[in-house]
């Protein structure tokens, strides 16, 4: 039966210090190309999600019997079905938003996200771990997209979440920025995507050092004290 600590140490690695984005440097494909805004980055980061969480499941579950040197080509199948049926749901119910996605949402099998999980954790624990496992890692790529899409149309158009009619008809994005604002072109071009990826990595490692050094410290052995 797994811990409640052991919930937390997974659910923290996969959300903050194993994050697949800014800590790991994963699947920097679709980190980089499909973040011109905030709702490109969460619903293939949604996708993502599904994916590696049944996969995990799957993997987890039939992971003794699979012999160790046909284990990547039996992974990658698995992960292949999953995707393929993901793309056919985007295509049938999301059409719009399937075409802005592209070849994206397939690509999801190369994912290095997808096939590290699988070989790291879901092939050497049980189902229920592995799922959460998958759950846990999506989350945290799915919250480092959706920030920096969520930066790159700010600053790129003035905008946050153009695009949400894709997904809920009758929305419309939320001009936050003045009208006229002309807009900045480097955030939406791949150099911008590099520039905000390196900022947000720094402003993790930032957190990081402030939280450690606010830790109390242990003090000093007095003389003669361990002996």
């Amino acid at each position: 039966m797994i811990s409640r600590e052991e919930f937390r140490q997974i659910g923290a690695n996969g959300v903050w210090h194993q994050n697949t984005s800014l800590v790991q440097i994963l699947g920097l494909c679709p980190l980089l190309a499909v973040t011109t805004n905030l709702v490109n980055g969460v619903m293939l980061s949604l996708a993502t999600i599904i994916v590696m969480a049944i996969a995990n499941v799957a993997v987890a579950s039939l992971r003794n019997l699979i012999p160790h040197e046909i284990r990547i080509p039996v992974f990658i199948l698995i992960v292949a079905a999953l995707v393929t049926v993901v793309d056919l749901l985007f295509n049938a119910q999301l059409h719009e938003l399937y075409l802005v996605l592209g070849i994206f949402i397939p690509l999801i099998v190369t994912n290095c996200i997808v096939l590290a999980r699988v070989e790291a954790f879901a092939n050497k624990n049980p189902p229920l771990q592995a799922a959460f496992d998958g759950v846990c890692m999506g989350i945290g790529m799915l919250w480092t997209l959706a920030l920096l899409g969520g930066l790159r149309e700010l600053i790129g158009g003035g905008t946050l979440l153009a695009g949400i009619d894709m997904v809920f008809p009758g929305l419309q994005p939320l001009q936050l920025l003045p009208a006229d604002y002309p807009g900045f072109l480097l955030a939406l071009l791949p150099p911008g995507a590099f520039i905000l990826l390196g900022c947000l990595i720094a402003w993790k490692n930032w957190v990081e050092a402030r939280a450690a050094a606010r830790r109390p410290s242990s003090p000093p052995l007095a003389l003669g004290d361990g002996v």
